[in-house]
């Protein structure tokens, strides 16, 4: 923890190891956004969530969390200015799940169309068919009944709504997704995740735990095996916390 401590360019005071940043809330700051210093796109940023070096988002307050919110949607509106088309929003844990630095932070990537996975969304009706494990302020919290991988999980308003960055759900959503990791981390600690939003006609938060391998069928047929029944899954996370 010691070098890892040592190394980190997100900590607070150490902003002159990342590039000039694009958004800063607070004074002294709670929230930076900064360009990700590798884009794989025209644009891409990175969120760093708090100047305190913590590990994942389901360790921030809820106050905290709602800065998050506030930095996706103030960007989420620049990129729209700047004629952006679509700004994928998304957390990855965990080297397994592709993060390379472990303070916890989330990306925005800008995109001049709408990507394949959003753009052919499946049927959100069919989705929230799924095994509930908590219902807060609006929101619902369950295990999809076509769950992809072991305890994946989907956050969306209980009710359609449209725009995901416009929402007043947007930051109680960051809150029940750290609350979904937290009971996550009850199972399995340390558990690599990746974590985004979809912001289609019924935007919602998809949550997938890295537990196992995606191989062959998966890759290569588009055909997932789960092991792990969604009505299991989600009685167990129900049972945590």
């Amino acid at each position: 923890m010691g070098d890892e401590l040592e190394s980190c360019p997100f900590c607070g005071g150490r902003e002159d190891r990342t590039p000039p940043e694009t958004l800063r809330i607070g004074d002294p700051w709670q929230v930076r956004v900064v360009p990700n210093l590798y884009p794989a796109l025209e644009r891409q940023e990175v969120v760093v969530h708090t100047p305190e070096h913590l590990r994942s988002i389901a360790e921030l307050p809820d106050e905290q969390l709602d800065l998050v919110a506030e930095a996706w949607r103030r960007r989420a509106a620049a990129a729209r200015s700047e004629d952006f088309a679509y700004v994928h929003a998304f957390v990855n844990e965990g080297r397994e799940a592709g993060s390379s630095l472990p303070h916890t932070h989330s990306q925005l990537a800008w995109f001049r169309t709408v990507p394949p996975a959003p753009a052919t969304e499946r049927n959100l009706s069919q989705l929230l068919d799924g095994e509930v494990v908590r219902e807060r302020g609006g929101l619902v919290l369950l295990c999809p009944r076509v769950s992809r991988l072991p305890y994946e999980l989907l956050i969306a308003p209980a009710d359609p709504e449209a725009d995901a960055f416009e929402s007043a759900l947007l930051g109680p959503a960051l809150r029940l997704l750290a609350e979904a990791i937290r009971r996550l981390q009850a199972l399995a600690p340390e558990v690599p995740l990746n974590a985004w939003v979809h912001d289609v006609p019924w935007w919602h938060v998809e949550l997938l735990p890295r537990l196992t391998v995606l191989a062959g069928i998966e890759l290569g047929a588009g055909v997932y095996i789960n092991s792990l029944a969604p009505e299991e899954a989600a009685a167990r996370l129900r049972a945590v916390l």
